[in-house]
């Protein structure tokens, strides 16, 4: 079931300039867990739920919203095929997918298909609440230890290049300076743009200038798609 609460200008209730959080989880007590976190913060508001991927995208062409979390299993229309449509445009809100580490194999798909991230639902609720405020900053998140293991886990299934490397991919990281696929290399491994200008003893903000420019230059909406493609590419190994 479907559920928001609206104020007397029929617009969702919730602090003012607070990021506006969508739920979507088959299971409804999950929902209500993470409504109860979510709501408890200040700068955080819950504008509505739904309980699979066909309602979501009802609920979110009447319901203005900046993060979703989106569980991956669901009826009807699941997570995958969820984020993809309210990607497709890129003028939707973004994405944070749940998952579990038995469903990870979902994970790599549901970042092509747009998401900026994914979380483990057994994650603490200050993990969870800190995803949402990067994401809706415009990062993606796949600094955490954890997120970090499971995405090598995943390209280890990757397959390798059909075209000896000539894909679209590896002539986009061609384009990359030096310095710039050394930022990449760094992202890859779960650096945080403080820890890279401290590895490579330059300032953040030059940091920053180079994600931009290495986002730009890949054509990745944030940093998860360009990590992806470091690995796809074997910029990165997994473990390495």
């Amino acid at each position: 079931m479907t559920s928001w609460t609206d104020g007397a200008d029929g617009t969702p209730e919730g602090a003012a300039g607070a990021v506006r959080v969508v739920l979507v989880d088959d299971q409804q007590l999950v929902r209500a867990g993470f409504r109860m976190v979510i709501d408890s913060q200040p700068d955080l508001t819950v504008v509505a739920e739904a309980g699979d991927g066909v309602e979501a995208l009802r609920v979110l062409e009447r319901t203005p919203a900046d993060v979703v979390l989106m569980d991956v299993r669901m009826p009807r229309l699941d997570g995958l095929g969820a984020t993809a449509r309210l990607t497709a445009t890129g003028t939707g809100p973004r994405v944070i997918v749940l998952t579990t580490f038995d469903l990870d194999e979902y994970v790599l798909e549901a970042i092509r298909s747009g998401a900026s991230g994914f979380l483990l639902k057994d994650a603490p609720p200050e993990q969870m609440l800190a995803a949402i405020r990067t994401v809706h900053r415009g990062d993606a998140v796949i600094a955490p230890s954890s997120t970090k293991r499971l995405l090598e886990h995943l390209v280890t299934a990757l397959p390798a290049s059909a075209d000896g490397g000539r894909s679209p991919e590896h002539e986009a990281l061609a384009t990359l300076t030096d310095r710039e696929r050394e930022v990449l290399v760094l992202m890859a491994r779960g650096r945080s743009n403080t820890e890279i200008g401290q590895e490579l003893f330059v300032a953040e903000a030059t940091v920053k200038t180079h994600v931009g420019r290495v986002l730009a230059k890949l054509g990745a909406r944030d940093r998860v798609q360009a990590v992806v493609l470091a690995y796809e590419t074997g910029l990165v190994r997994p473990g390495a």
